[in-house]
């Protein structure tokens, strides 16, 4: 039972994937494709991809693998990301100099760099900094990245939630082979789907109508273009609903008369947070 996912052990995804589905064994790959062949090869049962991030919005790379990688949306997860500040044992705050992460996460701590007056030096991930700063050893060497890479690198936490913004949460997306049964009676499903628009006049206008005319709530819209042609644009929704319930189903139906191309990506269960999220908004 094994899950994949982009970074070195100890990345936010395989916090993600701990956080998410526990007990399972986790698999980290060095590329997103790769997190994907893993599924697609059954060397892998899932995949777990971030697909945006409260901050730094959506994950580009997912957008554009996800649609022809063959895999279904599963379910979702969303990861609060708690950035750490980590020396080597024995190190303290005033011993460092350099500070190393991914950066992303550089620009998500900015208050403590300034505040410390150290250098921010760029690495290719969270783990992998905090994997070099244990191999490397000085004092003068920090990184910012996880609790969980703190644990598995031997490294001493010196300050955690150093994070600018206490909102900073990541949604990820748990991908898998097969679609899976997921029926229209059950509670809280979303529904993510891709479609292309007819390149006339308010074709995104009279292609989303459907959508507020049936009362669909739709949580999600991003575009993007294909193949570097400014005309071809591409759109990945989340709408809250089954394809077989009749006002989805309606909706669905407008959309697919006024756009090019409609194919869904997934139908699975919405993340607890979103839940309860939706009841407080309710109440």
């Amino acid at each position: 039972m094994t899950v994949s996912f982009q970074g070195r052990p100890g990345a936010y995804s395989d916090l993600a994937c701990r956080a998410a589905l526990p007990g399972r064994t986790t698999l980290p790959c060095d590329t997103f494709e790769q997190a994907i062949d893993a599924v697609r090869n059954g060397i892998a049962e899932l995949a777990m991809l971030p697909c945006e991030n409260s901050l730094a919005g959506r994950v580009p790379d997912i957008h554009s693998l996800l649609p022809g990688s063959g895999l279904h949306i599963v379910g979702e997860h969303f990861q609060r990301v708690e950035h750490c500040l980590l020396g080597v044992p024995g190190a303290t705050i005033g011993d460092i100099k350099r500070v190393h992460s991914h950066a992303v996460a550089l620009g998500q701590v900015r208050k403590i760099v300034r505040e410390l007056g150290v250098q921010a030096v760029i690495e290719a991930d969270t783990a992998g900094a905090a994997q070099m700063i244990a191999a490397r050893g000085t004092k003068e060497d920090a990184a910012i990245a996880s609790s969980l890479a703190a644990e598995m690198y031997g490294l001493t936490i010196l300050r955690a939630n150093v994070e600018d913004s206490r909102d900073n949460t990541t949604r990820f997306y748990i991908t898998s082979r097969d679609a899976g049964p997921h029926t229209p009676d059950a509670p809280n499903t979303l529904t993510t789907f891709i479609f292309h628009v007819r390149n006339v006049p308010a074709a995104l206008y009279k292609s989303l109508g459907g959508f507020a005319t049936n009362g669909v709530n739709m949580t999600k819209l991003e575009s993007y273009m294909l193949a570097g042609e400014f005309t071809a644009t591409q759109f990945l929704c989340d709408v809250e609903g089954h394809p077989d319930h009749p006002n989805v189903a309606r909706a669905l139906e407008e959309l697919a008369f006024f756009s090019k191309e409609l194919r869904i990506l997934g139908v699975y269960p919405g993340a607890v947070r979103r839940l309860q999220r939706k009841t407080v908004e309710d109440d």
